[in-house]
């Protein structure tokens, strides 16, 4: 049963959709191919993605640019101090003219939501994220919503920013599927940014898919078989961050969830009907790295080095199925 599993290939034509996502992307942003695989990964998977970078290396646009492929809806709400929950949600307001209150909805009800310089809301207003993020659905006047299918986050941050500016709670970092570093170009890179920009150009782009592709690939994700063995591999490294000294909150049984998905999603990307340990390990520092906190600030190491001491130092179980 196991090798039947295995040997399932994938349907004719989906690494080519796959591929043409990936590379219609890049015609617009150049270099950054990972982002976009994760920010694919993101989307299958059904989850969230928190986007860390700079100023200026196009966290925006990626997000951007990444909705007009696939094909779904994009609002984009700016992060600021002042931003209520009600500019998120949306809220029921007086209609003169019929005597009645209507409801009017919030940027949140669409496909992918940017949530720019998301540690720049308030707690208040970024708490009222949390119930859309892990149940696809608000509350409005005590009437619940459901969100359009599907229906993914993508929230950007400056880890330079210190001025105006609140921490984002655990409870809400968790909810991430994935957290992405978005780097400075190489100088290649950077010379063709330029070159693009003073060239004429159309800022037409035509989707790679279409809503409906889009459910199909979810759904099959689903199907990617992930064996037992490699199962508890992704529960070793999980458990492994609750032990690490230096460590004040390791990873939850969420990123357990998440990892696996991620790593089932990464198979798919590569063709494969099946998760290996390597896809575990090649998205275990994205899953796990913002989840991790360190017990002090100083000489700390980044998380990510803790993941990658963390996959070195675990064993893949031998296979029992």
């Amino acid at each position: 049963m196991v090798q039947q599993v295995e040997a399932r290939h994938l349907p004719e034509g989906t690494m080519t959709t796959i591929e043409k996502v990936i590379s219609t992307c890049q015609r617009t942003v150049v270099g950054k191919k990972e982002v976009v695989e994760a920010l694919l990964v993101g989307l299958l998977c059904e989850g969230h993605i928190l986007l860390e970078g700079v100023p200026g290396v196009a966290k925006t646009t990626l997000a951007k640019t990444f909705s007009d492929v696939t094909g779904l809806g994009f609002k984009r709400i700016q992060g600021t101090v002042d931003t209520l929950p009600a500019d998120v949600v949306g809220t029921y307001i007086f209609d003169a003219a019929k005597s009645s209150f209507k409801l009017q909805k919030g940027p949140i009800f669409t496909n992918i939501l940017l949530i720019d310089e998301i540690n720049r809301n308030s707690p208040k207003t970024n708490s009222a994220v949390l119930e859309a993020m892990q149940e696809r659905q608000v509350t409005i006047s005590g009437e619940t919503m459901s969100l359009p299918y599907p229906f993914m986050i993508i929230a950007t941050q400056s880890p330079l920013e210190f001025h105006g500016v609140f921490p984002l709670p655990e409870v809400l970092i968790d909810r991430f599927l994935l957290s992405l570093n978005v780097d400075y170009p190489s100088a290649e890179e950077e010379t063709l940014i330029a070159t693009r920009f003073g060239a004429p150009s159309s800022d037409k782009i035509e989707p790679a898919l279409a809503k409906d592709e889009v459910s199909r690939l979810i759904d099959l994700t689903r199907q990617v078989y992930l064996a037992s063995h490699v199962q508890s591999y992704i529960v070793s490294i999980v458990q492994r961050t609750r032990e690490v000294p230096g460590l004040s909150l390791g990873a939850s049984p969420r990123a357990s969830i998440a990892l696996s998905k991620a790593s089932r999603v990464g198979a798919l990307l590569r063709g494969r009907m099946f998760v290996t340990p390597d896809d575990v390990k090649q998205y275990a520092p994205l899953v796990l790295r913002h989840r991790l906190v360190p017990s002090t600030s100083v000489g700390a190491p980044s998380m990510e080095e803790v993941v990658r001491t963390i996959l070195q130092e675990t064993s893949i179980p031998p296979r029992t199925d």
